[in-house]
């Protein structure tokens, strides 16, 4: 799949025009599925990202928050992407975002407890009344698609305090702890992460989540799911939301949910938790990514082992970076340029995982923001050129049975041995993170004087593999070399 956006587009409307002009380019790329930012309308408008949802029944269609649009255009022009993705066989993902609501039409009165930043559990100060932004009455829509309304019973704490100017983390007094228990563990409890926050225990937010899913997929047709910041809520929630998304619509549902953790073993725990109902981002495998391109000591051959998808191949979506691990992001740990093209051979040409391709990496990105420092900096982010030709060398060659040489704190490598029911497939990838590398790998017997070349550099001289389907492949220092039948 493509990540088909990133966080600092600009702010025009036209991604859905844009990704409607290019879907058959990405089909004929090796594409097979479009991750979507969210399409509903944020509290910001048109400046909205996505991830401060407002209304989630306006996808671009009724003039809120300063605009009909959204940050990515209106609705009829994300019906007709996704028309004319499913014209080229590409499947599309809808980011979603239930955590949080924000935006609000009007405050009310909420009794309410500080609690610390740094553990939500402890509380301090008496407790007290505050002026919450809590009703959402959605004005301008005037109940079409829903009469559902939000008040501060559907919500279990906020950051400001309207009355008093303050921000800080308010936990609403509730007959029961109003955290929910079963959440992340960072923080505490981290069932709070910002704005308005859905109270999960009250059974009418589940009943009108599920009724909006229902509504949102009936509506557009998209073919799966991205769930946001699914560590903040009730780690049951999706089990049964799901569930009923799948029993309601009769469809499979391809979903992916975004537990941002680096310890595999709580990916693992949550996966327990969801019983199947989803894959996760593998988080740990990016952070590899991460310092094995900025970290010259960086040991390759540690580069999979704490990964998620070394232990659930078929529950791992695996990824170089996302929206959050670009520049400036909160979660700011990009992949260098120069180890992109292992990373992508990494999680491209190996049998485990689906990957994910980020659209920066493909188109290019340039933009400007303020860091954490206070100082504004230019980004500029070059398309990889060899992932043209990996997606391609996915998509004919890189079938059969796989052989790993994960051997050299360098220099690793693996071979896939081919398939018969692909011309010529089979490969040898080799990369090195130090000096040019070198390493005796297996085809198998099937390859015993086969002519080889270097799908990434033809001006590489040409290899026989031996009798014994045997050859000493080689690849530039800190560099890629993948050799095909050639």
């Amino acid at each position: 799949m493509m990540q088909a956006f990133h966080w600092y587009l600009p702010a025009d409307g036209s991604l859905w025009k844009q990704l409607t002009a290019d879907a058959p380019a990405l089909a004929d790329a090796g594409f097979t599925a479009l991750w979507l930012p969210p399409a509903s309308k944020g509290s910001a408008g048109i400046y909205d990202v996505g991830y401060g949802p407002y209304d989630l029944y306006d996808l671009g269609e009724f003039n809120q928050k300063g605009s009909i649009p959204t940050k990515y255009g209106r609705k009829d022009d994300y019906l007709r992407l996704i028309q004319a993705c499913h014209g080229r066989g590409i499947q599309v993902y809808a980011d979603i975002v239930l955590n949080h609501k924000a935006g609000a039409d009007a405050t009310e009165s909420v009794c309410v407890h500080r609690v610390y930043p740094h553990d939500r559990r402890i509380e301090f100060g008496d407790k007290t009344e505050i002026e919450a932004w809590t009703r959402f009455d959605f004005p301008a829509r005037s109940g079409k698609y829903s009469g559902f309304t939000w008040n501060k019973q559907h919500f279990d704490g906020v950051d400001w305090d309207q009355r008093r100017g303050e921000g800080a983390i308010f936990k609403f007094c509730k007959p029961d702890s109003a955290w929910e228990s079963v959440v992340g563990g960072e923080a505490g409890n981290y069932d709070y992460l910002m704005f308005a926050d859905l109270d999960f225990t009250e059974r009418a937010v589940v009943e009108e989540l599920k009724r909006w899913g229902l509504w949102f997929l009936a509506e557009t047709g998209i073919d799966g799911f991205r769930l946001d910041a699914i560590k903040h809520i009730s780690f049951d929630f999706f089990h049964e939301w799901l569930h009923a998304m799948r029993e309601g619509t009769g469809r499979e549902i391809f979903t992916v949910g975004e537990f941002w953790c680096y310890d595999r073993t709580v990916l693992e725990l949550y996966l327990e938790y969801s019983h199947g109902a989803m894959l996760l981002f593998d988080a740990p495998l990016h952070l590899a990514f991460h310092h094995a391109s900025r970290q010259p000591s960086f040991d390759m051959r540690q580069l999979l082992t704490s990964s998620l998808v070394a232990e659930n191949p078929c529950q791992a979506v695996t990824l170089v970076d996302n929206h959050d691990t670009q520049p400036l992001q909160s979660l700011e740990s990009p992949v260098d340029f120069w180890f992109k093209p292992l990373a992508y051979a990494c999680i491209l040409l190996r049998e485990a995982g689906y990957p994910c391709v980020f659209y920066p990496d493909w188109y290019g990105a340039s933009y400007r923001d303020r860091g954490g420092d206070g100082n504004c900096y230019d980004i500029n982010i070059a398309p990889v050129p060899q992932l043209p030709a990996l997606l391609a060398l996915r998509a004919n060659l890189a079938y059969g049975r796989q052989r790993d040489y994960f051997d050299h704190p360098r220099t690793v490598g693996w071979t896939r041995a081919g398939d018969p029911g692909f011309a010529n497939s089979g490969l040898a990838v080799l990369m090195s993170s130090g000096d040019a590398g070198w390493k005796w790998m297996e085809l198998g017997p099937g390859w015993a004087g086969r002519r080889l070349v270097d799908r990434l550099d033809p001006a590489q001289p040409a290899l026989v593999v031996n009798a014994d389907g045997w050859a000493c492949f080689t690849c530039p220092a800190r560099g890629l070399s993948v050799w095909v039948a050639g």
